[in-house]
């Protein structure tokens, strides 16, 4: 009696194991869509995995609020705003997706391009680690097929590439880079279902002279920003002086210089992802003022959220130190937009609390907006220092 209970309660569980999962197929869509943790929020919206590629085929499980709930693979979810999927009803799900061959090779004297065959626009997490450098991704919803990894001679970036099948239905892949600084990159899938991951080169010589240097300056038009305690600045207005006075500089010094306004002109957060993208700078510098409810805060701080672009983050906010201004902090894991990207080395700065009278004031002071950009431009030379030390 006891063995036929048991046997009958492992059929159970092997008849629910088979279950037919419920799900609706979509596919991603819109301008930068992201995969997110959770549907937490505030003022910077969910905190984001990564961006993700358009057309990418998801199951959607579940909804809250404004998310679709996405099972990524067996033991993986993710949140996705709504407004970025759309129900697919022609696609059929395949029971088994595979990853067959990967190829990487560099290309002229600007990326190393890895190219992952699939059977379906699959979605992915990718992220960087540091000591040793390397950037890692694991793919969902797939097994591997692969039967080579062929790596050519001329990569710059690439120093191997490894895979693993850490679960019935991820892989895992392991991309070891050269150097001790990462440059960026960018995914995205190809028309054939190849997911393409282009690494960029370092620059042959890290000098200020040999580079492009985006400047951000924050807000614009109708995004007024924080606004002043005492004399009601408005941070849009502040940032630009500040970014003109930064661009100065480093067109002296050499650097091409990229601004994303020279204006009062309202630009939306995502089209500056979208054009600097396209402008493939060096460095991404984006510049901002703070403001806290309790008015005694003051200070600077610099943010990242990539732990390989801290360095900068680093470099730039020791040399902000040396100005009279008391230390917020160096911010990792922020989920500021424009520090989402990883398509190059980026930092935002919030120079001052103009919430704060004594930070207010200095802000108000042009000879301050010369310090600031003298400061930031020997914090990005430090920065460069190092790489050319390494």
């Amino acid at each position: 009696m006891r063995i036929l209970l048991l046997s009958i309660i492992f059929l159970l569980i092997l008849k629910n194991s088979h279950a037919q999962e419920t799900y609706q197929l979509y596919r991603t869509k819109g301008k930068l869509p992201a995969l997110s943790y959770s549907n937490g929020t505030d003022r910077l919206g969910s905190a984001k995995m990564n961006f993700i590629d358009t057309n990418v085929l998801i199951k959607v499980i579940d909804s809250v609020d404004n998310f679709y709930i996405i099972k990524l693979a067996k033991y993986h979810t993710a949140f996705l705003e709504k407004q970025f999927a759309i129900i697919d009803t022609i696609t059929k799900t395949e029971q088994t997706y595979l990853s067959n061959s990967w190829t990487a090779k560099a290309v002229a004297d600007s990326f190393d391009i890895i190219k992952i065959q699939l059977t379906e626009k699959l979605p992915y997490k990718i992220w960087m680690e540091t000591n040793p450098n390397k950037i890692k991704l694991q793919l969902y919803g797939v097994k591997s097929n692969i039967n080579w990894i062929n790596q050519l001679s001329n990569t710059k970036m690439i120093k191997s590439i490894s895979y693993q099948q850490s679960e019935d239905d991820v892989i895992t892949a392991t991309i070891d880079l050269y150097g001790n600084y990462h440059w960026g990159f960018s995914t995205n899938y190809l028309h054939n279902n190849s997911l393409e991951i282009k690494i960029k080169h370092a620059p042959k010589k890290a000098s200020i002279k040999n580079l492009v240097i985006a400047i951000d300056a924050g807000h614009g038009g109708t995004n007024e920003g924080t606004k002043g305690i005492k004399h009601q600045i408005l941070e849009k207005d502040y940032t630009l002086l500040f970014a003109k006075a930064l661009a100065e500089i480093l067109t002296k010094k050499g650097a091409k210089v990229i601004m994303t306004r020279t204006t009062d002109t309202t630009f939306n957060n995502k089209d500056r992802i979208l054009f600097l993208q396209n402008q493939q700078p060096d460095l991404l510098i984006s510049l901002h003022l703070n403001a806290a409810t309790n008015t005694a805060i003051n200070g600077v701080s610099t943010y990242y959220k990539h732990i390989g672009f801290k360095p900068l983050s680093t470099n730039i906010l020791q040399k902000m130190l040396e100005l009279p201004l008391n230390e917020f902090g160096n911010i990792g894991s922020f989920n500021f937009s424009l520090n989402a990207i990883t398509d190059f080395p980026n930092c935002l700065v919030e120079i001052a609390f103009i919430s704060n009278e004594e930070d207010e004031a200095k802000v108000l002071d042009p000879k301050f907006h010369q310090q600031v950009a003298q400061k930031i431009y020997l914090g990005i030379k430090d920065f460069l220092k190092g790489i050319n030390e390494d």
